[in-house]
């Protein structure tokens, strides 16, 4: 049976992991800690895609802190990398520290490399075992799932975006609208500021913060002339953009460039990560302004016939004229692991209804705006019945100040 301290250990890896917090894409957040004689002799975690990983940071803590990691127990939340990429394999530096014993919280997700490290590292005489594995405390107990379990599922939603983008090659995609109990994110004329609290709005920003892309429709743009920054991007300078350290990419819903070029998200400083996407049909002199200051990409229109057959679907898709799916591939290319829609009731129903969102994020205020004119936090034709409706499950609730916050993922999703 393992002992609690080993859960000590892999708890503070999990903590180590997150303070990578929208810093490590496209890699995956990871913690590590060594632990020689009982003791904890080596922490780490992994900063910026490009630096070290989480084992070689706490090997090197280790030595920094005179102590020899031979012989030494490794924690880290998530399989150690076995192939080259942007550094050299982290399973060559653990049999060259020369581990004793790699206990693994997550399996890498990529089926070509899932499991590929307990073999190399076996073969190399270190013991390695994913945690929970055979004991009686991973076993569930009649109050539900067990403390080791738990520690097994956190390591696996530490990075449920990465883990999606690295089997499907699309970003994981999470709608997010704050709305009135009864929906509603505006009122006919268009005001929304604000309908939730400053805890709400502070959560939201930390989303962002987590994100590498933010999606909105054109029509959000014309009515509030958002900036759509996160506050981490504040000491932001266009001149470090490059593919190891990029700001929050601000993606722009456009069919017919409408645009404006003094739009903040195209005048500000940080235009380089604004994308504006047009469809084909586009005036010409418009998508060239664009371009002058941002990024423009000319979309196919979406076709009705690939569309989801979900209720709605069709209709919110022909009110952007643009083929999400080809979309969110072309993004997956670029390697943006998850994309954060905030857009108004249509581009939300686009998404939604369309099939392409993962997870949802609604914040609730108690308040009731009614009217038939008001705007919906997801709008489209909607459901014909209830067979039809779009189905969530883990709904997870929590209180934000006088506001209600509930977190759920969409069946059935990919």
């Amino acid at each position: 049976m393992r002992s609690m301290p080993d859960a000590r250990f892999m708890r503070l890896a999990l903590r180590l992991a997150r303070r990578g917090y929208g810093m490590t894409s496209p890699n995956p957040m990871v913690g590590a800690v060594l632990v020689k004689d009982g003791k904890i002799i080596g922490r780490g975690w992994h900063h910026r895609a490009g630096l070290p990983h989480a084992e070689i940071e706490a090997i090197h803590d280790a030595q920094k802190r005179g102590h020899n990691p031979k012989g030494a127990t490794l924690y880290v939340t998530l399989e150690p990398c076995s192939t080259h990429g942007r550094t050299p394999p982290c399973t060559d530096a653990i049999i060259a520290t020369g581990l004793k014993r790699v206990v693994v919280g997550a399996m890498d997700p990529n089926p070509k490399h899932s499991g590929r490290a307990f073999k190399i590292l076996r073969r190399a005489g270190i013991g390695v075992s994913r945690w929970g594995e055979a004991t009686d405390e991973a076993r569930p107990g009649s109050r539900g799932r067990s403390p080791q379990q738990n520690i097994v599922a956190e390591c696996a939603k530490l990075n449920e975006a990465f883990n999606h983008w690295i089997v499907h090659r699309t970003p994981f995609v999470t709608v997010k609208a704050a709305m009135t109990l009864d929906g509603k994110i505006a009122t006919a004329s268009g005001e929304s500021k604000w309908i939730t609290g400053k805890n709400a709005r502070a959560h939201g920003i930390n989303l962002r913060q987590g994100s590498d892309a933010i999606l909105v429709g054109v029509n959000t743009v014309l009515a509030d002339d958002p900036s759509l920054t996160a506050r981490s991007v504040e000491s932001f300078q266009p001149s470090t953009f490059n593919a190891e350290h990029r700001g929050l990419r601000r993606i722009v819903l456009d069919s017919l460039a409408r645009t404006p070029s003094k739009a903040k998200a195209v005048s500000d400083k940080f235009a380089t990560l604004t994308t504006i996407v047009v469809g084909k049909h586009a005036p010409k002199n418009r998508v060239a302004a664009l371009a002058k200051h941002v990024n423009v990409i000319i979309a196919p229109a979406n076709k009705v016939g690939r569309a989801s057959s979900r209720a709605g679907s069709a209709a919110a898709s022909r009110c952007q004229q643009i083929d999400l799916r080809w979309l969110l591939k072309r993004l997956g290319s670029e390697n943006i692991t998850s994309l954060l829609v905030e857009g108004g009731g249509e581009v939300n129903a686009s998404f939604l209804l369309g099939g392409l969102a993962q997870r949802v994020v609604f914040f609730y205020a108690p308040k009731i705006l009614g009217g038939r004119d008001s705007l919906k936090a997801v709008a489209g034709e909607g459901a014909k019945s209830l067979t039809e409706a779009l189905e969530l499950r883990a709904a997870e609730w929590k209180q934000l100040g006088p506001d209600l916050l509930m977190t759920a993922k969409v069946a059935n999703s990919p």
